[in-house]
């Protein structure tokens, strides 16, 4: 198992940007593929970004790509969201996900609790 923790959240303006964190428990963060996905209000969670075990490879919605980036750091079992040049739309609750399988646009067993982000116009 793998608990996950989001950071970094905030009141931005457009254009603006905000780098999200999430750390992980366990000893085993190497082994999992990491995710961001966001929610708005009244919308469905969507998919953001993904980051392969080794963070050979990354994946994007394309609402992001250019704007934001995925990383992480295995040896401070962290994993982080820049995102730059925000907009409105990108207000929304962000949340990581962690996997043991999958990579990707795909579902994940393990989530956080999420951090809010809200950019004014």
């Amino acid at each position: 198992q793998v608990q996950l923790v989001e950071s970094g959240g905030g009141l931005v303006q457009a254009g603006g940007s905000l780098r999200l964190s999430c750390a992980a428990s366990g000893r085993t963060f190497s082994s999992y593929a990491m995710g961001w996905f966001r929610q708005a209000p009244g919308k469905e969670r969507e998919f953001v970004a993904a980051i392969s075990w080794s963070g050979g490879s990354t994946y994007y919605a394309d609402s992001v790509k250019g704007r934001f980036t995925i990383s992480r750091d295995n040896a401070k079992n962290t994993v982080y969201l820049q995102m730059n040049s925000l907009k409105p739309e990108d207000t929304a609750v962000y949340y990581c996900a962690a996997d043991s399988s999958r990579v990707g646009p795909t579902t994940y067993d393990y989530w956080g609790q999420g951090t809010q982000v809200t950019v004014s116009s």
